[in-house]
């Protein structure tokens, strides 16, 4: 049974963080969990390309990526790489690209719009920071839940 981010708040809301609605779904799989990791970055997706190309081991990858809009993060090869390697999901702080083709992908995608545009490449960008967006901030080790009702953070995981 899938992990619905509406129980956890009925059940611990004095342990979570919710993260403002600023995200859409654009991945194939709606509901995902896991421990986290971070990246920072301003439209470099470098380091993210470095880190998905780890063992996501049920991992969530946030990227905090400032917010911008005048590039994508993410693409359809970055995602698949992801999926392949065994991350659970990705929470974009900015855009994706190839959407229709995320959202037949097996791995969760939150983002905040699509760009056709891809990112630099210039090999900018911290990784295993904490990172603040969307009215939370999170640090690698936290545990996060997502699904079409929202994005969740707490300190350790509640299920």
């Amino acid at each position: 049974m899938a992990i619905k981010t509406t129980d956890l708040c009925d059940d611990h809301a004095s342990a979570l963080r919710v993260m403002a609605p600023i995200f859409g779904n654009y991945g194939g799989r709606h509901g995902f969990s896991g421990t986290v990791e971070t990246v920072k970055t301003f439209e470099d997706n470098s380091q993210v390309r470095e880190l998905l190309a780890e063992p996501g081991e049920g991992r969530v990858l946030v990227i905090d990526g400032a917010g911008s809009l005048r590039c994508a993060l993410i693409g359809d090869q970055m995602a698949a790489r992801a999926r392949d390697n065994g991350w659970s999901g990705l929470v974009v702080y900015g855009c994706v690209r190839d959407s229709a083709d995320l959202a037949d992908l097996d791995i969760g995608i939150k983002a905040l719009n699509t760009h056709p545009c891809k990112s630099e490449k210039n090999g900018v960008g911290e990784i295993g920071v904490k990172v603040t967006f969307a009215g939370v901030t999170i640090t690698p080790g936290e545990w996060l839940c997502a699904d079409r009702d929202g994005i969740v953070i707490a300190n350790e995981p509640l299920v």
